[in-house]
């Protein structure tokens, strides 16, 4: 094979995936360098820990530095690889790799949803390349699939498993009716989540991805702030059971759907993060586990389901090098990076649609002593907020406490629903707050 030049890249953090990225580069260079059409070399590597051991790789044999300053201002690496994680120092990093016009390839997706506007531009005026399929849905080619392949399509909707740590505490809650924080303990020691697991399990990783997602799919940039984001701390074992009673399974879903104009007064798109319940039979219901799973549908291919692991050293090196590979092949036969190809704001963005506006159905879990009336209390005043019910569980039905009362209600505003939450609440009989789920699609 005859190889047009030789492409130099620089490694910033040798963790994990950092680890992974510098093993498959040195165990497939030559399969790799016969798909990128150029010699690929990995110039520096960069991290604060040179001396611990990484599995696989032979330290020795890289070239380590511990200073990221070594990598940024060495005129002859093209390509700089951000694998450090976190704002800063990444930022800062990023910001100066692409003013000193070298292209980029990160999986920070915190940045980006914090900083992706920003870096976008900076990537423009560079003129050069910026890629992050790593960052999110880990090895599942999800980006470019979104950026390229539907091309053709204006997104009408996508709902996605895309944390793999709480779909692993859901399913384990699920197939064996364990309460929340024993599942979470049990995450913790086998390595699924974080000591501190906030990041993950009050949803804020699933609302950095939806972020870049939206910015891609719908053509508009959301505030990270604006995302309303719950996650999945208070979904209880009794839940789980009274929802597979009802034929549905719990997820954390991050949603994304164009509205219509009378939704919120013109067409918007809505954007959120919150356990959901959805049908047992439907494709994202079977992603279990630390699996990832993002359903889209668009108005030209219809829907699609894209699953994967999304998360771990080797299929989160794969996405990484997806980019350098896709950049260095450019390098290598002179082709320019466009600006068309970073995320841009479209010429008609979509505003976002509050979250009080949104419609779907809910699942309700209503606390309540046993007397004559007090069902026929809380649907009157659901009927009150224009809100109806669907489906109704009563079990305990005889003692003396306080038994749950679950209902199901048809499409309502959320508006109303909240209202509807403050006064049944508010009720003598009610003992303890409602619990409230957002539905999707029915089980039918």
């Amino acid at each position: 094979m005859s190889r047009a030049s030789d492409v130099r890249i620089g490694l910033l953090g040798l963790g994990t995936v950092g680890a992974g990225v510098a093993k498959v580069l040195q165990s497939r260079r030559e399969m790799l360098e016969e798909r990128a059409g150029a010699r690929l070399t990995l110039a520096a590597v960069a991290d604060t820990d040179l001396t611990r051991a990484r599995e696989g790789l032979d330290l020795k044999s890289l070239p380590l530095t511990g200073d990221a300053a070594h990598v940024l201002a060495d005129p002859s690496i093209q390509i700089v690889i951000e694998l450090v994680g976190g704002l800063e120092p990444a930022r800062s990093f990023i910001s100066r790799a692409l003013a000193a016009g070298k292209h980029v390839v990160t999986a920070n997706k915190a940045l980006l949803a914090h900083h992706g506007v920003e870096l976008y531009e900076e990537a423009r005026r560079a003129g050069v390349a910026l890629g992050f399929e790593a960052a999110v849905a880990g090895g599942i080619p999800l980006i470019r699939a979104v950026k390229e392949g539907l091309v053709a399509n204006r997104v009408l909707s996508l709902a996605g498993i895309v944390n793999g740590t709480c779909n692993y505490i859901l399913s384990k809650m699920t197939d064996e009716g364990l309460d929340f924080s024993l599942v979470l303990k049990e995450a913790q020691a086998h390595g699924y989540a974080e000591a501190d697991p906030t990041l993950d399990i009050e949803g804020m990783d699933s609302a950095h991805k939806l972020q870049i997602l939206v910015a891609l799919a719908f053509r508009t940039f959301v505030d990270l702030r604006h995302i309303h984001t719950e996650g999945i701390s208070r979904v209880t074992a009794q839940d789980i059971e009274y929802a597979r009673e009802l034929g549905y399974r719990i997820k954390l879903l991050a949603i994304a759907k164009a509205t219509a104009p009378e939704t919120a007064g013109g067409p918007g798109v809505e954007v959120r993060v919150h356990p959901t319940m959805i049908p047992a039979a439907s494709p994202l219901a079977a992603v279990s586990g630390v699996f990832n799973g993002i359903f889209l549908t668009g108005d030209a291919v219809g829907d699609l389901m894209f699953y994967g692991r999304g998360a771990g050293q080797m299929p989160t090196a794969s996405a990484v090098l997806s980019d350098v590979i896709e950049i260095a092949r450019r390098i290598a036969h002179g082709i320019p990076s466009l600006a068309l190809e970073l995320p841009s704001v479209g010429p008609a963005p979509l505003p976002l649609t509050p979250m009080e506006a949104i419609r779907c159905c809910y699942y309700l879990r209503v606390t309540a002593q046993d007397r004559p009336g007090v069902l026929s209390k809380v649907a009157g005043i659901l009927g009150e907020n224009d809100i109806s019910i669907a489906n109704v569980i009563q079990k305990g039905r005889g003692v003396r406490e306080a038994v749950p009362v679950v209902m199901l209600t048809h499409e309502a505003r959320e508006r109303d629903m909240r209202a509807a939450l403050a006064k049944i609440d508010r009720l003598r009989d009610v003992a303890a707050a409602t619990t409230m789920i957002r539905v999707e699609g029915s089980p039918a």
